[in-house]
């Protein structure tokens, strides 16, 4: 396989629970739970579901201190009847009193800069005067110093998560309602933060629209750059919708960034139920060479020149391999291309004329003249004579793969 990696940005390693977000490891996949926090037994059972299905990181709302004492029994229960499960609170308005109380509990606090310290918009136009931005950055401190002060105490992470729809009244004021607002936002907050001496700080710029989300995220590297600053990035498009677009949308900005280097965690929001949006997470890893947890099939599209019904070739070939991680498989309809473009593949499944097909074990012809209604089978005895052939675990189903992420065994890309 041709190894062509992404050169990551350096970012120091942020720990949360039992994983590390950056310092070079491997990009962490995160969601959030649609259940109310004080209904602790159904947040149990959705945090336990998201986690077997590969969500590493999980976040719960806490809107209120009554609701932020509540994950308290959560982690005990999770701890009971499962394992320890990193979490991630989520506070929003005045949130001081509440982010202080979450952290005894939580691996992780989200705080948003634009909510935390709230102020009813004013409509207001005219510029702000120096000693007016000194005085809301003076409260900001009073209100987030406790905040640090407890997750030191703790141990727990911070995730410092700017909206673009969000944005402090002062701040759009100043820039409008643009990218630069949005890093600045963020810039605030950590200048505070070192301030207090905490730097176990995960950032993230999300907006709806792509454009925007991407230049922020590009922005704040190179203000983070400017002021020798190294943090984590957390990716997602907001509120990106359901469906075939919303995971496009967010396969749009996400993977843009990713192939900079730039991403160290990641969420795709979906307006569907959670677990959906794990499988296009590592998807989105797995296509741009990150993480690799499934096979890789490499297929032609269909045209004139094909020997069998691609379509449902490549399905059977996908049903009886699909459990077998780590490999890179080719379903070609025909000898004219077929070869060349399954060069990276580890076997080869090449249609012939005569309803014929040929096996290959990389850019090797091992064995042809198959007829087709045997292709599958030899494949698989390709595969086993090359000590290469596990049996699918129990739970396998060829159509969809196995009931839960983790269950398949994560393979190292760089290989």
């Amino acid at each position: 396989m041709t190894d062509v990696n992404y050169p990551r940005r350096h970012t120091r390693a942020v720990r949360v629970g039992n994983i590390v977000i950056g310092g070079g490891r491997p990009i962490v996949v995160q969601s959030m739970i649609t259940e109310e926090t004080h209904n602790v037994p159904a947040a149990v059972n959705q945090i336990i579901a998201m986690h077997k299905a590969g969500a590493e990181l999980v976040r719960v709302t806490t809107p209120n201190l009554q609701e932020a004492k509540c994950l308290k029994e959560i982690k005990s229960e999770l701890k009971r009847k499962y394992q320890d499960v990193p979490l991630v609170a989520d506070v929003h308005h005045q949130g001081a009193d509440i982010a202080v109380e979450v952290a005894k509990y939580v691996d992780k606090v989200r705080i948003n800069p634009g909510l935390f310290v709230f102020r009813k918009p004013s409509s207001r136009t005219e510029d702000y005067s120096q000693s007016e931005i000194d005085a809301e950055l003076e409260a900001i401190e009073k209100e987030l110093a406790p905040v640090l002060k407890a997750c030191k105490e703790s141990g727990a992470a911070m995730r410092i998560g700017v909206n673009h729809g969000s944005l402090a009244e002062r701040l759009t004021v100043m820039y409008g309602d643009t990218p630069e607002g949005m890093v600045e936002s963020a810039m605030e907050y950590l200048r505070i933060c070192e301030r207090n001496d905490f730097k176990d700080i995960v950032i993230s710029l999300k907006a709806s629209r792509v454009p925007i989300m991407v230049e922020a995220n590009r922005l704040m590297v190179k203000r983070m750059d400017e002021e020798e600053m190294d943090y984590p990035l957390h990716l997602g498009v907001t509120e990106a919708g359901d469906g075939q677009y919303a995971r496009i949308k967010s396969t749009c900005g996400i993977a843009t960034l990713l192939s900079e280097g730039i991403g160290d965690t990641i969420r795709v929001s979906l307006s569907e139920d959670p677990v959906n949006e794990l499988p296009v997470c590592y998807d989105i890893l797995q296509s741009l060479g990150l993480r690799k947890t499934k096979v890789e099939f490499i297929a032609c599209p269909s045209c004139g020149r094909t020997k069998f019904d691609l379509p449902t070739v490549l399905y059977a070939v996908k049903a009886a391999t699909s459990h077998l991680t780590g490999l890179d498989i080719a379903v070609m309809g025909c000898i004219v291309n077929g070869p060349g473009e399954m060069a990276d593949a580890d076997y080869g499944y090449v249609g012939k004329a005569g309803g014929k097909i040929s096996l290959y074990r990389g850019k090797e012809e091992v064995k042809s003249g198959i007829p087709q209604e045997h292709g599958v089978e030899e494949l698989i005895s390709l595969i086993k004579s090359d000590g290469k052939w596990v049996e699918p675990p129990s739970d396998w189903n060829a159509n969809a793969g196995p009931k839960h992420y983790a269950n398949r065994i994560e393979v190292d890309m760089r290989r």
